[in-house]
């Protein structure tokens, strides 16, 4: 095992962050996640589109937030930084903004430094945590320090919830972080589907698989239970690029996303 700093980096292991990355055109990953990433493109030469689609998702749904007036953010599943990150998007709208990100890829932790540079008024930190333990992310001091839960939070579950299969309690442990929230909060998702494309999807499925990750890919019902009590914004949950698309953004076709998207608020 290669290590960096005495964080355990698992270089030669394929790791779901560092093959987005790759996709996204980046410079942070080894080996190992380009050798997964192949095979996944010789499944679906779109993924890297589908990539880059969810990033501007990103975008366009943390600049609605923080115009709404939400100003505390916590994005599980960061994955590496890849500018502008979300805290730049929120940060620019409301400078005061403050974002937790969370991830459980060591890696990111050697990268923490670019997603800590905070503007002067508001505050970023970083907290290492997996989704799939939900109380014990909730109770990290740095999130608690930083995140006050009595006001509203966004929480962004980007491209996460289809590494968390039915049988790790996807629903419930996405119950439980609702549950932390006050009203007001926002649920921002993306989430991989077999619906558009299911033989290719069906392919890369096995292509995580293989490379020890667990991956499943849910219907527009199944996405949709996820925001369960709360209320839906328009468009609902839709295609990927079809969520309040930006004119200035390239099109992406619905099938080459291969994904929806939704944002919720708890009253």
């Amino acid at each position: 095992m290669s290590r960096y700093d005495g964080v355990d980096l698992q270089l030669n292991v394929p790791h779901s962050a560092r093959m987005y990355d790759y996709f996204l055109g980046g410079f942070t990953n080894f080996a190992a996640d380009r050798e997964a990433a192949g095979h996944v493109l010789a499944s679906a030469s779109w993924v890297r589109d589908a990539a880059r689609a969810n990033r501007a998702f990103m975008r366009r749904s943390t600049r609605i937030l923080a115009r709404t007036g939400i100003e505390q953010f916590l994005d599980i599943g960061t994955g590496i930084p890849t500018s502008p990150n979300l805290h730049e998007v929120a940060q620019g709208v409301r400078p005061r903004a403050r974002v937790v990100y969370v991830d459980n890829d060591p890696i990111v932790l050697t990268h923490a430094q670019a997603l800590l540079a905070s503007t002067p008024e508001g505050r970023t930190a970083y907290v290492e945590a997996d989704v799939t333990d939900p109380d014990g992310l909730l109770a990290e001091p740095a999130l608690r320090e930083t995140i006050d839960f009595d006001r509203p939070v966004a929480l962004s579950l980007n491209a996460l919830l289809h590494f968390v299969p039915d049988a790790a309690g996807a629903y419930e442990l996405v119950e439980r972080l609702k549950s932390a929230l006050a009203p007001g909060s926002a649920l921002v998702m993306t989430h991989v589907t077999p619906d558009f494309a299911p033989e290719e999807v069906g392919r890369i499925v096995g292509v995580y698989e293989a490379a020890g990750t667990a991956l499943q890919a849910r219907t527009r019902a199944q996405v949709a239970r996820f925001f369960a009590g709360w209320s839906l914004l328009d468009p609902g949950v839709v295609p990927l690029p079809h969520w309040r698309p930006d004119p200035d953004e390239p099109p992406v076709p619905a099938a080459d996303a291969a994904g929806y998207a939704a944002v919720a608020v708890r009253s």
